[in-house]
């Protein structure tokens, strides 16, 4: 059923055009905050999470290295204690205790 009345009609057809607007407004405000923070996030150096799972995976593995040579550094210190050929260090090596005589 159509109104007989033009100033009602109008009013209606001012109405939706000004919903479209504001949605048109509203979709045009979300991209421009999308984009700024794209920027924003962009510049601040993050890594993606491909490149730090990688480097988790090599700081694992540099571990597990660094387990296995401390257990066979002790097993050579256990053999050679034993057999009483019990040698410094080698120059520029820090960190290594050697063992009273």
């Amino acid at each position: 059923m159509q109104s007989q009345n033009r100033l009602f009609d109008d009013f209606v057809k001012m109405m939706n055009g000004a919903a479209g607007t504001f949605a048109g407004m509203t979709r045009e405000a979300q991209e421009g905050m999308r984009e700024r923070m794209r920027e924003f996030v962009g510049g601040m150096d993050f890594v993606s999470r491909d490149e730090f799972e990688a480097v988790k995976a090599m700081a694992a593995a540099a571990r597990d290295e660094v387990e296995a040579l401390r257990a066979r550094l002790d097993a050579l210190d256990t053999r050679a204690a034993s057999t009483g050929e019990v040698k410094p260090p080698p120059a520029g090596v820090t960190g290594v205790e050697t063992p009273e005589e």
